[in-house]
């Protein structure tokens, strides 16, 4: 089939690479327009968005009460294993739910059957016993099974006490983006017939083992394609051609993603880079006067609700790992074009502008990419929307765009990907402050007591000896690196084989570029727990069987967080040691390593299960979230703050990101509106400048978290950001809400 003969659906496109390939960012570049003015163009919600807004939001109410609204335990997770659902189907403009009814949730025992039962108990539910029976069977592995066969004694230790933690075994492993565009652009019917033509005109030399792998996710890739143009059709919807208008092109799209998280239960179920290609389709329907800007806001607002809806079933041990039940749906927006174009369009702020119409929510997880060059009219409205909502984050598109290009998009958190091009081998993360302590205790845990790393001698200093410390803490990094790259190495095997996103992959190229994306928590424990071993006296306290339990510290030192260069130049070769120890290991399917110092709301549990650390915190105390200073320790006020984590090097060393996430009070920022959207704007600019990757951006007073958290009745939908996303502060965890209090609120710049 000649591509060209579609171009009936592309009337009035300008032609170009796009329309001989697949490349949706040629098509972008070729069409679309920027847009440099203000806000004042935006339409309000329309009584259709308001009606399906008010079941969903009479929803999420209930759900806070109930956490989980109901289960499907018939059936296993699929694109097609759900009748069509709505929220209101008179009024819905893009139709689409994960299953039959609002947010009732799947299962998806591929992932692990013990995950699944897991869930069910916690929620008083019960598998049918027929689906049972066939799980349990001889028939069925779970990637979660293969995972623990092929697992070693010392990954299993690693994982039992903590040290690495929250690693996709029994879980999705997410951080995958399927390029759903495509689908609006070509059409599903196109697609296949490619995915086709790159199976059957495979070059082999060598019937090897990657080859045989290859030929069959391609052919699975090409059937989840068939899927989803079924499942379209349940609905009464044809998207085996390409969309004929812009209410088409958002659907078609949102069918590529609903597929992805009918079938996944990922970690991070992002939504990639629409703005532009949604903002072609939109200014040419309005160009014809067959759409109004209202309709265009409406279609967009209920595009937003439909991704605010989904969900996914976890334990309620994986919510105290990622709390507030996200689903990371992360929508990156605005940016430059590699030859230096403005990439804002008017769909950009209707995107942001949903969060004024629908009230703030966590998802999608709205983020900006921020450059220079942007226009400051939209640089100032996304404060002034931050400022009012604390729901957006920013990432720095001057210093991604350099590698990544033009169409590239943010997976979770802060983690880039080229859209359909690239795709990432999730890994949480380890703990380096408990593996400090473990250079000090001679490999055996503070918590457990047990012995994790063999072969080290526990420290009898009187006075911790700095090159002692770090000499040992080296060699224990090496250790820990090892362990952590095996164990990666062998979940992204079995998720492969038994969990393999064959719909998400069949909108990706064939031959996608892998990322193994290994993490980090704890790093400002133990930058500060170094600092103070170098520049202080820590004395340890030990127990009878000469474990440190506690340090005393005679005598200041420099603490990360307020621009000292003394301190943050051990941060910085901290992380160059791990990253340099992960990349000397194979990874698998030669994917290429990369490092986040990202913790999500998991700082809370890590915290708990690390002992006393040598920059004076106590023994399970929380983190500090990503690469934040430690609450209360950045003392020098927001700039010198920020200037810190603005050192850490995302380009030779952190490419999978550096996560900040920087709380203010409005006052610091200004007496007036006008004046605090200004400094937040020249704030990030300074911030961004340097070379500084990421940041939450919250403004608001510690006082009404405090009263939220007593009174949540009070504050129903309150969001704020956290570490990388945005929550519901009502569906933290007691313990996790008390964390984000006692993080720094800064009262001056």
């Amino acid at each position: 089939m000649n591509i060209l003969i579609m171009k009936q659906e592309w009337n009035g496109f300008n032609d170009g690479l796009w329309t001989k390939e697949i490349n949706v960012s040629d098509f972008i570049k070729k069409n679309y327009k920027g847009y440099d003015g203000d806000e004042s163009f935006l339409a309000g919600p329309t009584e259709k968005t308001k009606r399906v807004l008010k079941v969903y939001e009479d929803m999420c109410i209930e759900e806070v009460k109930k956490h989980v609204i109901d289960i499907d335990t018939e059936h296993c997770a699929g694109i097609n294993a759900f009748a069509p659902g709505y929220i209101c189907e008179d009024d819905d403009v893009i139709v689409g739910l994960q299953t039959d009814a609002l947010c009732k949730r799947s299962i998806v025992p591929k992932g692990g059957l013990k995950m699944v039962e897991q869930e069910l108990n916690a929620y008083g539910y019960k598998l049918d016993e027929k689906l049972d029976s066939f799980l349990h069977s001889n028939m069925v592995k779970t990637h979660n099974d293969g995972v623990f066969d092929a697992y070693t004694s010392e990954i299993r230790k690693a994982r039992h006490v903590k040290l690495l933690t929250g690693l996709p075994d029994a879980y999705g492993r997410g951080r995958i983006i399927g390029d759903y565009r495509r689908i609006a652009l070509y059409g599903i019917d196109y697609l296949m017939e490619q995915k086709f033509n790159d199976w059957d005109n495979m070059k082999i030399d060598v019937m090897d083992q990657d080859t045989i792998r290859l030929r069959e996710e391609i052919s699975m890739q090409y059937k989840a394609l068939k899927e989803m143009k079924e499942m379209a059709a349940s609905y009464g919807i044809d998207i085996s051609k390409p969309a004929k208008n812009a209410k088409e092109a958002v659907q078609w799209t949102y069918f590529g993603y609903l597929a992805a998280i009918k079938e996944n239960n990922g970690a991070a179920m992002s939504l990639g880079r629409v703005d532009a290609f949604f903002d072609i389709y939109f200014e040419r329907d309005l160009a014809a006067g067959i759409l109004t800007e209202e309709e265009a806001q409406e279609i967009i607002d209920q595009f937003v609700i439909k991704l605010r809806a989904a969900r996914h079933l976890r334990t309620p041990e994986y919510d105290e790992l990622f709390s507030g039940d996200p689903t990371w749906v992360t929508c990156s927006l605005g940016g430059i074009t590699t030859e230096g174009k403005n990439m804002v369009n008017k769909t950009s702020f209707r995107i942001v502008h949903t969060l004024e119409n629908l009230e703030s929510a966590p998802e999608p997880n709205m983020t900006i990419l921020w450059a220079q060059s942007l226009p400051e009219s939209w640089k100032k409205y996304c404060a002034k929307v931050s400022i009012n909502t604390d729901s957006i984050q920013y990432e720095n598109d001057d210093l991604m765009r350099a590698s990544m290009g033009d169409d590239y998009a943010i997976a979770c958190c802060v983690s880039s990907m080229r859209v359909g091009k690239d795709m990432q081998f999730f890994g949480a993360r380890t703990n380096l402050a408990k593996a400090l302590l473990y250079s000090i205790n001679g490999g055996i845990d503070e918590v457990k007591r047990e012995l994790v790393i063999p072969g080290f001698e526990k420290m009898t200093d009187e006075v911790l000896d700095y090159d002692k410390v770090m000499e040992s803490y080296s060699k224990m990094l090496k250790e820990v690196c090892r362990i952590y790259s095996d164990a990666m190495n062998i979940i992204h095997y079995m998720h492969d084989k038994y969990a393999y996103e064959a719909g998400q992959m069949a909108l990706h190229d064939t031959n996608v570029n892998r990322l193994m994306a290994y993490g980090v928590a704890g790093f400002s424990v133990a930058v500060d727990s170094l600092s103070a071993i170098k520049y202080a006296k820590v004395k340890p306290i030990r127990d009878e069987e000469g474990i440190t339990i506690d340090f005393e510290i005679d005598g200041d030192f420099p603490k990360y967080g307020n621009d000292d260069d003394r301190v943050d130049n051990i941060g910085k070769e901290l992380l160059e040691k791990v990253y340099s120890e992960l990349s000397s290991h194979p990874c698998y399917r030669n994917a290429h390593p990369t490092l986040s110092v990202l913790t999500i709301t998991s700082n809370v549990v890590y915290g708990s299960n690390t002992g006393a650390t040598p920059d004076g915190r106590k023994a399970g105390v929380a983190f500090a979230p990503g690469a934040n200073p430690m609450h209360g320790r950045d003392e020098s006020g927001a700039i010198a703050s920020l200037n810190s984590v603005a050192k850490l090097d995302w380009t030779n060393c952190c490419r999978d990101g550096i996560s900040n996430t920087f709380s203010i009070v409005p006052s610091a920022l200004g007496k007036n509106e006008e004046e605090q959207i200004n400094n937040l704007v020249a704030l990030m600019d300074g911030y961004f400048v340097q070379g500084a990757h990421h940041l939450n951006v919250n403004v608001l007073n510690r006082e009404m978290l405090i009263d939220a958290m007593n009174n949540p009745d009070k504050y129903p939908l309150l969001t704020i950001r956290v570490s990388g996303y945005a929550v519901r502060f009502n569906k933290l965890t007691k313990k996790q809400q008390e964390e984000v209090i006692s993080r720094t609120f800064h009262n001056k710049m």
